[in-house]
């Protein structure tokens, strides 16, 4: 190898070359070196150092320009930002790298091309600052890369179009914001192997969910041709959601969820043309429309990619943000970046500010949901960051998409949204790290929104973000768990929706004790089980075409709703493993039922479907018994194929021993024995034969779980949602605790888990007080009234302890 002053090939650079070759290629180089033996792909390549950087402003004469220039910004309303930037810029622009690094850089440049088998290779050309991707800042996105570039000519002028990125007015405004103004930032610049992805996918990827911070995640993002239109958000990329605690396991499935997004455009490289420029090498194409329905990635792929992802977490220890490409020539994954993750790495998840709107308006649009905070202010349509000037402070930016000339302008907004993107898009990179709340790839926002219109947006209603009309109120409420003790009866969750199981998963907490099944079949199923079952059936041609288009590409639209149901599932019992989630079968009334798509052409007209044909009694019959195969096939998926063994199954409203053995038997029909691969049911305790048969029920089932609504109910023989006896309703009432105890009294003696779920622990600690005293094992409950309940449970464990000692 030649004798080089300023070149280091990625052989010769370790993570500690920051100082010499900048972040991003201290990385590349760290990979190329410790990961690629082990057989994770990194293209080869080579840095420009920050030393030559520092050379060529020294032979131009540019420090003290550069300084002075720097120095006469104005720091309160950036009003010469563009000046200053496009100054410089020019100074860099219109000089001259010094020969003796001019020589290098085509030596190396030779050499790579022959180390790659070409004469003249295709490379990616980034810059990498001496401050970047350090743990609490990203410059991602502020300085220039430059892809497809090939030639001495072109790539020398990509390098200095990189030095010239760094006075980009973002990087020089983003600097000040993070107090780098006073730093010496050099450029180092990165030569790279290009990797043909114009002929494939690529994308990007984290080892954290980037919006909740759960660790146990690999979250990718994938798209056809280049990844820019992923950071860009110009498309709505795939989106896949590996689980790390099986990935390792090659009998497993890891993949808990997969997402084919609409992949509007494929970036290619342009036509080869005579030009030394280093722009207009790549150009924009829609995509066909037989691959916006494909995945830029198959099941395979996403798993060896997440399996590298997982390896170069643990090398740095840390979070980590990649990039990805595939080459379409050889059809091989490489990794050609990775920096530490900046956001959720800062955050501290025992303190949480809960949202909560206390009003409704008419929806406008909605999409992905940044963060789970509320804003409200008027809005803004900017075509341009050009148009900046019109933001006023606190207002909210409505925009078809974003890049990083926004990011001045973004932070003066109280929300922003945007038509395009997806959570990896540059609107979601730079929301997450203001803290802003943002709603990202609504599709119609400019067009449904007025400009000066006040809306509120909400991220609080779990990953989909809404846009409200008007200025609605909210409220907050601060939670500390630092210093919460965990009790001795196991404090559990009554889940809902799985949108919002990795951030409850942060929550003091022993597992879910309840997991409502209808809640992922009407929210993301929406389709009838038997209306794929008996499609027949159904004469509207309407709902045909609507479940059509739900079901599109499956060629059984049956697994359609097991594929969507056992996603939900898995997502819950991901979030909470190895605890215990407890999984209740559908538990619809029939009018419920003929709610779904296709409903009305399969459900009975019922005087008063809360005591009828609902729960275990439907499981068995011949009318529903297809529709709960799905469900059990859904489950099997979810415990036999992707290993999610912490799921237990929970039986509603069984009310005959008799019906409780037709619905086992009807489980086992359909692959889930009791006992096999360690499954557990339990029953609900709801219906006073339960308690009056608890003996015979503990023999059949593994646990008891009381739903103490339905209890005191049919205890007390009255409707809780009818004005003219609800005030009788009470669950303190001596026949409904007499109940719940005798139950207690019954699991204790068959050596049975016992829980209840329900309100009343949380509201009236009494009651807390009673269920503790009765020697209960865990208390599920709903999100907003776990910490309550928990304060309840941790007092009412002192008095019992008091009393013990008396």
């Amino acid at each position: 190898m030649a004798n080089y002053k300023h070149i280091l090939f990625f052989d010769q650079i370790g993570i500690e070359a920051i100082g010499q070759v900048g972040g991003k290629n201290a990385s590349l180089g760290e990979m190329y070196n410790e990961l690629n033996p082990i057989g994770i792909g990194i293209p080869n390549g080579f840095a420009v150092t920050a030393e030559a950087y520092r050379l060529f402003r020294k032979e131009n004469n540019l420090n003290k320009p550069l300084e002075d220039l720097l120095l006469s910004l104005d720091t309160k309303q950036f009003s010469n930002l563009s000046f200053i930037g496009e100054t410089a810029r020019n100074l860099i622009l219109t000089a001259t790298i010094p020969e003796e690094i001019r020589d290098e850089i085509k030596v190396a440049y030779q050499s790579l091309s022959d180390q790659c088998g070409s004469s003249n290779l295709d490379v990616a050309v980034r810059s990498s600052a001496t401050s970047e991707d350090l743990p609490t800042a990203s410059f991602a996105g502020r300085m220039e890369s430059f892809l497809n570039i090939n030639g001495d000519q072109q790539l020398l002028v990509a390098i200095r179009r990189c030095y010239a990125s760094l006075f980009t007015d973002r990087a020089i405004k983003y600097r000040y914001d993070m107090d780098f103004a006073k730093l010496d930032i050099a450029i180092s610049v990165g030569v790279q192997q290009m990797v043909r992805s114009d002929k494939a996918s690529s994308g990007v990827a984290f080892t954290i969910d980037p919006d909740s911070g759960f660790e146990n995640t690999v979250i990718i993002n994938g798209c056809w041709g280049l990844g820019e239109n992923i950071v860009q958000g110009t498309i709505t990329p795939d989106e896949w959601m590996v689980f790390k605690p099986t990935l390792e396991n090659p009998d497993l499935n890891p993949i808990l969820k997969k997402q084919c997004g609409r992949k509007e455009f494929t970036m290619i490289y342009a036509d080869k043309s005579e030009s030394t420029s280093a722009e207009n090498t790549i150009v924009n194409v829609d995509t066909p429309t037989e691959k916006q329905i494909q995945f830029s990635l198959n099941d395979k792929e996403v798993i060896q990619l997440s399996q590298w992802c997982y390896k170069i977490e643990k090398h740095y220890n840390k979070a980590m943000d990649i990039e990805w490409a595939k080459d379409g020539l050889n059809n091989q994954l490489y990794i050609v970046q990775a920096r530490p993750e900046t956001v959720q790495g800062k955050a501290n998840k025992k303190v949480r500010e809960i949202y909560k709107l206390t009003a409704k308006s008419t929806l406008l649009t909605k999409g992905i949901a940044l963060g789970d905070k509320i804003a409200s202010g008027k809005a803004r349509i900017l075509n341009n960051p050009q148009e900046g000037y019109l933001l006023q402070n606190g207002e909210i930016i409505v925009t078809d998409l974003t890049n990083p000339d926004w990011d001045p302008i973004m932070k003066r907004a109280s929300a922003i949204i945007t038509n395009k993107g997806g959570r990896t898009s540059h609107a979601a990179i730079v929301a997450r790290e203001l803290g802003t709340v943002a709603v990202v790839g609504c599709g119609d926002a400019t067009s449904v929104i007025k400009n000066g219109q006040e809306i509120t947006v909400s991220c609080a209603e779990g990953k989909e973000g809404n846009i409200y009309d008007g200025k609605l109120k909210w409220e907050i409420t601060e939670q500390d768990f630092s210093t919460l003790k965990m009790p001795q009866t196991d404090p559990m969750l009554i889940l809902a929706d799985p949108e919002r199981a990795f951030e409850l998963s942060h929550y003091p907490n022993q597992g879910v004790g309840l997991m409502r099944m209808e809640f992922a079949i009407s929210n993301t199923i929406k389709i009838h089980p038997l209306a794929l079952c008996e499609p027949e059936k159904i004469t509207d041609e309407k709902i045909v075409a609507e479940i059509a288009t739900l079901t599109k590409g499956y060629d059984d639209p049956k697994n359609y709703f097991i594929d969507k149901l056992a996603e939900a599932v898995s997502i819950v019992a991901a979030a909470f493993y190895p605890k215990d989630v407890i999984v209740r079968m559908s538990d619809f009334k029939s009018n419920e039922y003929a709610n779904l798509i296709g409903g009305k052409y399969y459900e009975p007209n019922e005087e008063n479907p809360m005591l009828g044909f609902r729960g275990a009694s439907r499981y068995y019959s011949d009318f529903y018994r297809k529709g709960f195969a799905l469900e059990c096939e859904a489950m099997k998926k979810v415990r036999n194929e992707m290993g999610l063994l912490n799921v237990k199954l929970m039986i509603p409203f069984c009310r005959t021993v008799e019906e409780g053995e037709n619905v086992l038997n009807e489980m086992a029909k359909n692959g889930l024995v009791q006992g096999i691969n360690g499954l557990q049911v339990y029953v609900m305790i709801e219906i006073p034969s339960n308690v009056l048969m608890a003996d015979e029920f503990a023999k059949l089932f593994d646990g008891f779980s009381i739903g103490s609504n339905d209890l005191t109910q049919l205890t007390l023989g009255l409707d809780r949602d009818s004005e003219l006896v609800s005030y009788l309703f009470d669950e303190e009432n001596p026949a409904v605790k007499y109940l719940i105890k005798e139950t207690i009294r019954v699991a204790k003696r068959f050596e049975i888990k016992v829980g209840l779920c329900g309100q009343a622990p949380s509201d009236i600690p009494q009651f807390a007080n009673f269920l503790v005293n009765e020697g209960i094992d865990s208390i599920s409950f709903n999100p907003d009234a776990l910490i309550k309940g928990i304060e309840n449970i941790l007092e009412a464990e002192k008095k019992t302890k008091r009393k013990i000692l008396t």
